[in-house]
């Protein structure tokens, strides 16, 4: 199975430009098991045939491939830390750039943008929020999210050291929440993929939350020179709980402000 799995991931790149090759075997091989029997199919290679001659079918695979595990203002204690030590430095540019990498259906980008707002710095903020999967980006862009959730998502905003209720930011109506539109005037949602794509914008922070850990150390290696490279002097780069930037090259380059949330800085 294991050919099987890199001869459909060199398919995908050749047909799709896609590049899952450099994606870790544990959990990419899970994504695959998963699809082949949402989607019938009984090896990885009646999987391929249908994915190189049914275009329906690559755009089904990817949402297996690239299912979204997240929720508004998850990990409060990464959003208390930049209140700490992000949005006061922040706050002396006279404008603001900020990369949010993987995006996935959005609920990291609505929940930056609600922390920019209350600390006065979202009119003069540009968001780029990025993700290689178009129907996660399109959800993204609604900022609809179920209502069901909106319990889970206020205990954790107010965790992250919300100022105001959370429910004045949505209009609740058909099970789902609307996010208020002005949060996302400033946002960009755009498809880049971190395997194959370049730097495409100078900015002062970049947050790229659970999305490392289903790399290798070569793709990981990859996306750390990305972040790098776009970000200016001394700006900030905020990871998910269990990523980290100890065993890569670039490491020495940055310094740790809040180890246990993964915010380091730039140094040069």
């Amino acid at each position: 199975m294991e050919i099987e799995l890199r001869m459909l991931m060199e398919a995908i790149f050749l047909k799709y430009s896609y590049d899952f090759r450099d994606y870790t075997g544990a959990s990419q091989k899970r994504r695959v098991l998963h699809a082949m029997a949402e989607m019938g199919c009984k090896t990885v290679s009646q999987l391929q045939s249908r994915v190189l001659h049914e275009p329906n079918a690559f755009s089904q695979l990817l949402q297996f491939l690239t299912i979204p595990v997240t929720e508004m203002f998850r990990d409060p204690s990464y959003y208390i830390s930049l209140r700490e030590h992000v949005m006061p430095v922040l706050g002396t540019y006279p404008s603001l750039k900020i990369w949010v990498a993987g995006c996935s259906t959005g609920e990291e980008v609505y929940s930056l943008a609600i922390l920019l707002k209350e600390e006065g710095l979202l009119e003069r903020s540009i968001i780029y929020a990025t993700d290689i999967n178009p129907q996660s980006l399109e959800k993204a862009k609604k900022g609809m999210f179920p209502l069901e959730h909106m319990r889970t998502y206020t205990a954790n905003y107010q965790a992250a050291g919300g100022k105001r209720a959370f429910s004045d930011y949505y209009t609740a109506a058909y099970n789902a929440a609307l996010f208020d539109r002005s949060l996302c005037e400033n946002v960009t949602f755009a498809d880049h993929s971190l395997a194959t794509d370049s730097v495409f914008a100078e900015t002062q922070f970049i947050s790229c939350r659970n999305v490392m850990i289903y790399f290798n150390r070569k793709l990981q290696e990859r996306a750390l020179g990305l972040f790098h490279d776009s970000l200016c002097h001394r700006g900030f780069l905020g990871l998910g709980t269990k990523e980290s930037i100890d065993f890569s090259s670039y490491g020495p380059k940055f310094e740790v402000l809040a180890r246990r949330d993964r915010l380091f800085r730039k140094k040069s």
